[in-house]
C-alpha cells in the first residue's frame, strides 16, 4: 500500500503542477492556479499520515517505509525548485514569458550555483534522515529497523556526494576554454 501511495503522490504532484500552471497561464486565473499548487503539500501530508498509521497498525518497518521518508524529504528539499523550474518553462512556452534562466557556466557564479544546488539536496537528505530517525524511535527497540538504518546511510551518501561536488567547484572553479592565439 505504501509504494502505491508514493506512486500516487508523485503522479498527483505532476497533475497538480500541470493543472495549477494551466490555470495560471492558459486560463489566466493566477489565484486559482496558486490555490491548486498549494494543494501539493497535502499529498505529502497524506503519505506521512498513512505511513505512520501503517507502522502503528503493526507493519514491520521495511524499505517501503524508508522510501516514504526519503520521498517526503526530497519533496521538501527539491519540490519548490522543481516547481520553479517547470513554471519558467511553462510560462515561456505557453504564455510568452521570458526564456528560462540558464545556470551560470563559469567562475564564482557557477560555484555559487553548485552550492545552492547541493544545499537543496542536502536539505532533502537531512529531512529524510530526520523522518527516518522518527520512524526508528516510533518502531522502538522491539522492531527490526535495519531497512530504516540502511536508508539513513544512503542519505549520508547523498550529503557526502553533494558536498564533494560543490567543494570541487570551489577548489577548481570551471573556467571558460581559452581560444588558441
Amino acid at each position: 500500500m505504501i509504494v502505491t501511495l508514493i506512486v500516487a503522490c508523485e503522479i498527483g504532484f505532476w497533475i497538480l503542477l500541470v493543472a495549477g500552471l494551466s490555470l495560471r497561464y492558459l486560463a489566466r486565473m493566477p489565484r486559482a492556479g496558486v490555490a491548486v499548487l498549494l494543494l501539493e503539500p497535502v499529498l505529502e501530508l497524506v503519505l506521512l499520515i498513512a505511513t505512520a498509521i501503517d507502522l502503528k497498525n503493526g507493519a514491520t518497518a521495511d524499505w517501503k517505509h524508508g522510501l516514504a521518508a526519503v520521498y517526503l524529504g526530497f519533496s521538501v528539499g527539491l519540490g519548490h525548485s522543481t516547481i520553479k523550474w517547470v513554471d519558467q518553462r511553462f510560462a515561456h512556452r505557453f504564455a510568452g514569458g521570458p526564456p528560462p534562466v540558464k545556470p551560470p557556466k563559469y567562475g564564482k557564479e557557477r560555484t555559487l550555483h553548485e552550492w545552492k544546488s547541493a544545499g537543496r539536496w542536502i536539505l532533502a537528505a537531512v529531512v529524510a534522515l530526520g523522518l527516518l530517525q522518527c520512524a526508528v524511535w516510533y518502531v522502538g527497540g522491539s522492531g527490526d529497523i535495519s531497512s530504516l538504518r540502511n536508508w539513513q546511510s544512503k542519505m549520508l551518501w547523498v550529503i557526502g556526494i553533494n558536498l564533494v561536488i560543490a567543494a570541487s567547484y570551489t577548489i577548481w572553479p570551471k573556467q571558460p576554454e581559452k581560444s588558441p592565439s
